[in-house]
C-alpha cells in the first residue's frame, strides 16, 4: 500500500468513478484509489467544443488515455458541452450583462462536476465518486463535512461550497491529505505520463485565452468613460464587462503629469451611464465591512443561530486568509455578514464562504457591499 493513501472510506473492490481530467492531480487521485482496493473507473468530461485553438481538450483527452493505460483502469468519455453552456455559461455571461463578477468554478463544481457527472457516474455503476480536487470529507455526528485540504496553498473548498451534502456523501477526495510537492513526487515516482504537466488555468473548461477577445464573442462592448471618484475624465474603456473592482492591470491611464503618482484602481462600475470610476492608491471606496449576499448554499442544514446571529470566519476571494465575521440571516432570506476589519474589494457576482476553523459551511452570492459608518451603499454597490 502506497504510504499517502489516508481515505477513511473502506474502499475494496469497491466501484469509484474518478473525474479524470488529465491532469497530474486526477491521475494520482487514480493512482491513490487504485492502490486502496477499489474497482477504479476513469470519465473524462469534455464540456466545451470551440475550433479557436485555445481549447485544450483534445490534448486533455489523449493525456487521460495515457493515464488509463498506465494504470490498467477503463476510461469512460462523456461530453456534457450542452450542460455546459445551459447550466454554468448562460448564468457567466448573465452576470457580465449585469455588470457584476462571476465565478465559474464554483458552478463548474455544483453543475457538472458533482451534478451531471455524477448522474452519468452511477450509470456506470459507480459507489463512489472521486475528484483531484484538495478538500477533505469527514462524517461528524452522522453528518457529512466539508474539510479544508491539508495544503492550505491549494484548498480548494472555496469552489467546493455549492456542492450538496448528498453529494459529498459518495465523494472520496484522495489528494484531501497530500500536498502539492507529494503529489507531483508520487506521480514522477510511478511513471504517471503527466508528472510534470503544469497546472490547467483561465476560464473552467474553456482554458486559457485572451479574455477580452473571448468575451467579445458573446457580449457586445460598449467603451465609455473612465472618470475619478470626483468625476474627472481621466480616459477611455473596453466595455464594463471586461474590469473588476480593485482591477489595476490594463486600464490605459499611466502616469499623469497633473496627479500623484501612484497606481489607478477600479472602484466602481455604473451601469446607468456606462462608467467606469478610478481612484489612486488604497481608496476607502474600495474597503467595506459589510456585505449583503444571495442565494446562501449550506453543506446540509443551515448553521445553529443563524436568524439571530452566529460568528465564524470567511473569504471573499479563493486563497485569502480566512476573515472573523458575524453572519445573520434576514427577513428577506438574504443573509448579512459583518466583518472585523474592512475588506478590499469585494464584488458583487463573486463568493463570500464561510468557515468554523477547518470546516467550511457553506457559501452565498455578494449581492451589495456596505460599510456600517455609511447609510448608504458603497459606490460599487448603487449598480447592482
Amino acid at each position: 500500500m502506497l504510504e499517502y493513501a489516508s481515505m477513511d472510506a473502506n474502499l475494496e473492490n469497491r466501484v469509484v468513478v474518478v473525474g479524470l481530467s488529465g491532469g497530474v492531480d486526477s491521475a494520482v487521485a487514480a493512482l491513490l484509489l487504485q492502490d486502496a482496493g477499489a474497482d477504479v473507473h476513469a470519465l473524462h468530461m469534455t464540456n466545451w467544443e470551440d475550433d479557436d485553438g485555445y481549447c485544450e481538450a483534445a490534448a486533455d483527452l489523449q493525456d487521460a488515455r495515457a493515464i488509463c493505460e498506465r494504470l490498467g483502469i477503463p476510461l469512460h468519455h462523456a461530453n456534457f458541452a450542452r450542460q455546459y453552456r445551459e447550466r454554468v455559461f448562460e448564468y457567466v455571461l448573465d452576470e457580465y450583462r449585469r455588470g457584476r463578477t462571476p465565478n465559474p468554478d464554483v458552478l463548474c463544481n455544483r453543475e457538472l462536476k458533482f451534478g451531471v457527472f455524477r448522474d452519468y457516474a452511477k450509470r456506470l455503476g459507480a459507489e463512489h465518486l472521486a475528484t483531484g480536487h484538495y478538500a477533505r470529507c469527514r462524517t461528524v455526528d452522522s453528518t457529512v463535512g466539508l474539510f479544508k485540504g491539508v495544503d492550505h496553498n491549494k484548498d480548494q473548498t472555496y469552489f467546493l461550497h455549492a456542492v450538496s451534502a448528498e453529494a459529498l456523501a459518495e465523494t472520496v477526495f484522495p489528494l484531501g491529505d497530500l500536498d502539492k510537492a507529494e503529489v507531483r513526487t508520487i506521480a514522477r515516482r510511478h511513471g504517471l505520463p503527466v508528472h510534470d504537466k503544469k497546472d490547467s488555468t483561465g476560464i473552467c473548461f474553456i482554458g486559457e485565452r485572451p479574455f477580452r477577445e473571448f468575451l467579445g464573442k458573446y457580449l457586445p462592448a460598449q467603451p465609455g468613460a473612465i472618470v475619478s471618484p470626483e468625476g474627472e475624465h481621466l480616459g477611455r474603456h473596453h466595455g464594463l464587462m471586461y474590469y473588476t473592482l480593485g482591477q489595476r492591470q490594463g486600464l490605459g491611464i499611466g502616469g499623469r503629469a497633473d496627479a500623484a503618482a501612484g497606481p489607478w484602481y477600479v472602484v466602481d462600475k455604473r451601469l446607468a451611464d456606462n462608467t467606469l470610476v478610478v481612484a489612486q492608491g488604497n481608496s476607502e471606496l474600495l474597503l467595506s465591512d459589510e456585505l449583503v449576499t444571495t442565494d446562501p448554499a449550506w453543506i446540509g442544514a443551515p448553521p445553529a443561530g443563524l436568524d439571530g446571529g452566529f460568528d465564524c470566519q470567511a473569504k471573499i476571494r479563493y486563497r485569502q486568509d480566512d476573515q472573523p465575521c458575524r453572519v445573520t440571516a434576514q427577513a428577506d432570506g438574504a443573509i448579512r455578514v459583518s466583518f472585523e476589519s474592512p475588506q478590499r474589494a469585494a464584488a458583487p457576482g463573486q463568493f463570500v464562504v464561510f468557515y468554523t476553523g477547518e470546516r467550511c459551511l457553506g457559501g452565498a452570492v455578494i449581492d451589495r457591499v456596505l460599510q456600517r459608518n455609511r447609510k448608504e451603499s458603497l459606490p460599487s454597490a448603487a449598480a447592482f
